[in-house]
């Protein structure tokens, strides 16, 4: 969510895919995408934000 409020319009997740997929072949990959979405829901509801489009450089000092 970081890099996201700073501007980034996508942000790559590529070693912890490998990892998943290396541990837990495809039911690997799919825990690790869901553990990703978790953190990020609870970083958006923990910054009061609705919409990943919301999030701005104000989140990461405490302002909206």
């Amino acid at each position: 969510m970081k890099a996201l409020a700073l501007g980034a319009k996508a942000v790559m997740v590529g070693r912890p895919i490998i990892w998943g997929l290396t541990i837990n072949g495809e039911e690997g990959v799919s825990q690790v995408l869901d553990i990703l979405r978790e953190e990020l829901y609870m970083a958006m509801v923990l910054s009061g934000l609705s919409a990943i489009k919301d999030a701005s450089r104000g989140i990461l000092f405490g302002l909206k």
